[in-house]
């Protein structure tokens, strides 16, 4: 047993004194925290903390004889390798969206048991299914208490980063007008209150952006609005004396970022207070006095922010060319580095790719951790290098590399598979059929309005012809300089909602990937925006909606079986290549020109 597992299986014997110590008999440890984030502070990571998985998606299980971790298919293969020795279960999940694990609580549990759950982290939505599934049995819900906090000594704090503003030309709207337009949401349903806890909502909302989430430009606050003003909940000086003056001009009051739940229980009788309840605690609901009247609906600000405006899409457009400048510099010295005989491990791929990043205008930081997955490791759609477990690239085979960058003017999400040494006719296959994949659904319309699961079998049709598939969604909605995963739509197999409409101006991403476990994987991605489209009735049967691609980058041609490639589809990946050619030229030079000018050179069959 090596020292982690060894410290894991300790912190699992704590929380069972801490069960003991309480009366309860199970907990389940969400990945949340009291923002219903993905990405966490250090503070509330207590999964990983107790179960040394660090996939950002799973649900831990710790019973007084029994320990599961529940998650999906993205992370069997490094969850398995994470849990080994530490006494937890895999207990592999259809789905990210699935609650498989409340059927397991409730027959591992007996009637009359009591599971506990940090009500300050567990979502409404989630609060009330458990409570359905578990009620069935006469299980008691507890969610006043939080067992990590007894267990974990040396627990983070806050984070303390300043936050700063989004400032013109970038942030296009001012605060003002996207204020005015939350509460002209609010009036229509006649709420006079509004409480945003999602960090990205209320970032986007107030043209804020700090340093609370790694990768993410977003820091841990709630909200309140009313009709003419709001108070912000946050750290302690966290926000600088100047922009606290601004936020006060916009109606904006500061006030403890502990002092959320007391505002919302001093709420008058007369007040109608809207909730997410998809991006809200329980905590916080049960704050709310029980005279108060409550809409549950989706926040105003996460609809308003997924629809870039045609000033964001100029940035946005921006920002992709300096990104695609950044990864043909790279591209080229990786290549000529290769050719000259020296090594690369997937470590050097993201500290050189990164440095590429930095010299672009307005880059602020990554998006999110680089995948540089070498061979088998790229059949690990989440897989991460770290200096204590990585990869050589040598031999023949394919590289997949997904990364991302954080700049003023958009967020950034791309990846790329290429081929060092031989590749396989196996190989080529499978690339070829993921980009049909790809190719397929970037050339989809549609009609406005529609759910976006509905488009996820487009992508997959090239591979499920050949009878093969894969775990993950097909795409996921981007943030402008804010989150890199972003709702309401969600382009997967997830039960379409009213929610998920596509609209003009909202960002996702096209991923369709193919993973051999043991031998190597392959996703070929591009953000897209959703754009109108000409009809040749004009309209007659309705709006269409078309993808534009924003992404700037070569797709390597040297992995392509031409045998299963269409001429249509030959003829768009020529198109995107002119493209990315005309406008990545004026960026480049030297190396990284003479790669970019190789790489987008036409195909034919």
């Amino acid at each position: 047993m090596d020292a982690r597992t060894h410290e894991t299986r300790l912190r699992i014997e704590r929380i069972r004194d801490a069960l003991n110590a309480n009366g309860a008999h199970a907990v389940l440890v969400p990945s949340a925290d009291p923002h219903l984030s993905e990405y966490l502070p250090e503070r509330w990571q207590g999964r990983q903390w107790l179960s040394g998985f660090t996939g950002s998606v799973g649900n831990l299980v710790i019973t007084r004889d029994r320990a599961a971790l529940f998650a999906d298919a993205r992370y069997w293969a490094q969850a398995e390798t994470q849990l080994a020795g530490s006494g937890i279960a895999l207990e592999k999940m259809s789905s990210g969206a699935s609650t498989q694990y409340i059927d397991w609580i409730a027959n591992e549990l007996q009637p009359g048991q009591v599971l506990a759950v940090d009500g300050q982290v567990l979502g409404l939505a989630l609060a009330n299914a458990l409570r359905a599934g578990l009620g069935r049995k006469g299980i008691t819900l507890r969610t006043d208490v939080d067992l990590i906090q007894s267990a974990w000594d040396d627990r983070p704090g806050l984070p303390t980063d300043a936050v700063y503003e989004h400032l013109p030309p970038q942030a296009a709207v001012s605060r003002a007008a996207k204020l005015a337009r939350v509460r002209a949401a609010m009036a229509m349903i006649s709420a006079t209150h509004h409480l945003v806890s999602t960090v990205d909502d209320v970032a986007w909302l107030l043209n804020l952006r700090g340093a609370d989430v790694v990768c993410n430009p977003v820091f841990i606050a709630h909200l309140l609005l009313d009709a003419v003003g709001g108070r912000l909940f946050i750290g302690d000086d966290k926000v600088p004396a100047d922009v606290a003056a601004r936020l006060a001009a916009d109606g904006i009051q500061l006030a403890r970022y502990d002092q959320a739940a007391e505002a919302l229980a001093t709420l008058p009788a007369s007040a109608k207070l809207l909730v997410d309840p998809r991006r809200v605690t329980l905590g916080l609901r049960e704050a709310v006095p029980a005279g108060v009247a409550v809409v549950e609906q989706i926040n105003p600000s996460t609809l308003l922010k997924s629809r870039k405006t045609a000033a964001e899409a100029v940035f946005i457009r921006e920002a992709m060319a300096e990104d695609g400048a950044a990864m043909c510099e790279f591209y080229a010295e990786f290549e000529a580095s290769l050719a000259r005989g020296e090594r690369w491990s997937e470590l050097d791929v993201d500290t050189q790719l990164s440095a590429a990043r930095r010299k672009r205008k307005n880059f602020i930081g990554p998006s999110f951790s680089t995948i540089a997955g070498w061979m088998a490791n790229g059949a690990l759609p989440h897989y991460h290098a770290t200096p204590e477990s990585f990869a050589q690239i040598e031999g023949d085979g394919l590289l997949l590399i997904d990364s991302g960058g954080q700049y003023l003017g958009g967020t950034t999400d791309i990846t790329r598979v290429w081929p060092i040494g031989t590749v396989s006719a196996a190989q080529k296959r499978d690339y070829t059929l993921v980009l049909k994949g790809t190719l397929a659904l970037s050339r989809t319309r549609f009609p406005r309005g529609t759910l976006s699961p509905m488009l996820d079998a487009i992508a997959r049709a090239p591979l499920w012809e050949h009878g093969l598939d894969y775990g993950h969604g097909t795409g996921h909605g981007v943030g402008y300089f804010l989150n890199v995963h972003e709702g309401p739509q969600s382009i997967s197999k997830a039960i379409p909602e009213p929610q998920m409409a596509m609209e003009p101006g909202m960002i996702t991403s096209i991923e369709p990937g193919l993973y051999r476990p043991g031998q190597w994987g392959v996703r070929i991605e591009n953000l897209v925006m959703n754009v109108a489209v000409a009809t040749p009735e004009n309209n007659a049967f309705g709006e269409m909606l078309a993808f534009e691609t924003l992404t700037l980058c070569p797709i390597d041609t040297r992995c392509i079986d031409l045998g299963l490639m269409r001429a249509d589809e030959i003829g768009w990946l020529n198109g995107y290549h002119a493209t990315v050619r005309e406008r990545l030229q004026p960026l480049v030079s030297g190396p990284a020109l003479a790669w970019l000018l190789a790489r987008t050179e036409p195909i034919t069959a």
